[in-house]
Order: structure tokens, then C-alpha cells, then sequence
């Protein structure tokens, strides 16, 4: 029957892995709160939506510079944010989001996230340091990708 379901609908497949997912997290950890499993779900979501929808917001924005008159002559990406909140007197946490990034072809093929580094300090300067990465897996090893910059920051309504 999966298979079946799964032949239909590619977004429906989708949805199933979700709903798997998300049993599999409720039943098999037992102590999961619902708030953690949400952020989880969220979290996949954009990360999904950003992997499915990346060409589609790249050109919106593409066609939004261009309105205005103001638009990039480089090569452009629509990537995953992927940022860690650290400081004095401010816990650290976890976020994703997605940024546009801009920068000669080869350059930007390689970039694979964006790393935001969130920072505060006493609560007196906030910080966000935003680099784009080689590597979906930027807290491992930070590897700026050189001549590409972030054009646009692209927040998701969760």
C-alpha cells in the first residue's frame, strides 16, 4: 500500500515520512515532549522546503531585485541557514533557516549552507556573522567558501 501511495504523489510521500517520523519519535522515545517534536518537524520542513522550493524563491527574488532596479550580475543560490546561538548571559540554541547567496559560478556551486553565528555580549551588542559554507555540517568544520556573499535572507513563516 505504501508503494502505491508513494507512486501517486511525490509530496505525499513526503508526508508520510513525516507522519513516520514523527510516530517513531513519540512512540520509541516515550519522554519526547510535544514542543521538542514540533521544533524537529519544523526544522526538517524548512529544511525540505528550502531543498524543494530553493530554484522557485532563488528566481522570486531574482525578479524582485530586478524590479527595483537593483538586481545581482552574479551567479545566485537559495541555501539552507543553518545557526547556533552562543554567548555570555544568553543560552545557546539552535535554528534554521534560508539565505540567498551570490557569487561566481564555481564559488556558488560549491556553497552548500549558510553558518550564522549568533552572539551577544552582557546583552549590550547582538551579532550575526553569516558565512557560506562547503558542508551541511558547519559546527564539524567551518569552511568559508571565498568570493560568494549573502544577497538576501529569506524568512519562513512556520
Amino acid at each position: 500500500m505504501f508503494k502505491r501511495l508513494c507512486r501517486r504523489e511525490p509530496v505525499r510521500k513526503a508526508q508520510l515520512v513525516a507522519i513516520g517520523l514523527t510516530l517513531v519519535l513519540v512512540v520509541g522515545g516515550g519522554v519526547a515532549y510535544a514542543q521538542d517534536i514540533l521544533q524537529i518537524i519544523k526544522v526538517f520542513g524548512v529544511g525540505y522546503a528550502v531543498r524543494t522550493f530553493g530554484p522557485q524563491i532563488n528566481d522570486f527574488i531574482n525578479s524582485l531585485l530586478l524590479s527595483r532596479d537593483v538586481q545581482t550580475q552574479q551567479t545566485t543560490k537559495v541555501v539552507p541557514i543553518l545557526s547556533i546561538s552562543i554567548g555570555l548571559g544568553a543560552p545557546g540554541q539552535a535554528t534554521i533557516g534560508a539565505a540567498q547567496v551570490a557569487g561566481p559560478q564555481a564559488a556558488v556551486q560549491r556553497v552548500q549552507a549558510v553558518a550564522a553565528i549568533d552572539a551577544n555580549y552582557q546583552g549590550v551588542f547582538q551579532i550575526r556573522a553569516l558565512i557560506p559554507v562547503d558542508s551541511l555540517e558547519p559546527w564539524r568544520s567551518l569552511r568559508r567558501v571565498v568570493g560568494v556573499g549573502v544577497s538576501a535572507i529569506i524568512d519562513l513563516r512556520i
